[in-house]
């Protein structure tokens, strides 16, 4: 068997756009019909949605058949909670807050194997190395690991360009709901002032030369995103999706007034 190619990782490298979907919904036939439905990337969540080792599997194996990039959000930056989930056989990780230059660095460390960083080897238990039948597994593993870290408080944002200029980080991806709540506008990521940190955030990422990410649900605002220079962007989140659309639905065949649509906050 061959290692997996990350087509993510060299969409990035080559500045290619990757629009994605967020996936909250912690199901694998929900995984699997997003995953036919023409994004480039769609994140599984782990910080924030109610996922365990055994739901990220389920999802990473329904999409697997389709031409799509899972991106694994770490719960934290923990390096045995990051040695499972390269086990499980994500290539591509986000990893949310992250404040220091020595955090990425240790970051970068726990997606590579020995001598060059610290992942545990165990091959042989991992879906990844499709139980060690990829033969060149432990020779290949490390170059097609993308690393993406989530820049999102006030100190992450002071130190932005030592963590962007960590070596063996693809990519900064700005999480703008912990942001807007960092800078005292909870709730209110289309701020102006949080505005213009995430503009100058975005300048700074792509300065040093690494790939810029966001999420942002609104359309104008992901298209202006993009035309600052991002190359991922996630567009939606699939709860959010699902909570709207069957609002709406219910609202159509019912004489009550329009609910009030939820804040954004980021999502």
């Amino acid at each position: 068997m061959k290692m997996p190619v990350n087509q993510f990782k060299r969409a990035l490298a080559e500045g290619r756009l990757q629009i994605g979907l967020w996936l909250g919904l912690t199901d694998n036939n929900c995984a699997e019909i997003s995953a036919g439905a023409g994004f480039d990337w769609l994140v599984i969540d782990a910080e924030h949605a109610p996922n365990d080792v055994r739901t990220i599997l389920a999802q990473l194996q329904a999409i697997a058949p389709y031409p799509v990039e899972p991106v694994v959000r770490a719960t934290i930056g923990d390096v045995a909670h990051i040695k499972q989930l390269l086990d499980l056989g994500g290539q591509t990780l986000l990893v949310p807050v992250v404040e220091t230059a020595e955090q990425a660095a240790l970051l970068v460390r726990a997606t590579r194997y020995p001598p060059g960083g610290i992942r545990g080897v165990g091959s042989a238990l991992a879906r990844a190395s499709r139980w060690n039948r990829i033969g060149s597994y432990l020779k290949e593993a490390d170059e097609q690991i993308c690393l993406l870290l989530q820049i999102e408080t006030a100190r992450g944002v002071e130190n932005l360009d030592a963590i962007a200029r960590t070596p063996g980080v693809d990519g900064v991806f700005i999480g703008p709901a912990d942001l807007s709540a960092a800078l005292g506008h909870r709730g209110n990521p289309e701020h102006p002032q949080v505005q213009a940190v995430i503009e100058k955030s975005i300048a700074g990422i792509l300065a040093a030369g690494k790939a810029a990410g966001i999420l942002a649900t609104s359309e104008p605002l992901a298209r202006k995103f993009i035309a600052l220079g991002c190359t991922f962007v996630a567009v939606g989140v699939d709860t959010t999706l699902l909570a709207r659309a069957t609002q709406a639905l219910a609202e159509k065949f019912k004489e009550t007034k329009p609910a009030a649509a939820p804040p954004g906050g980021g999502y």
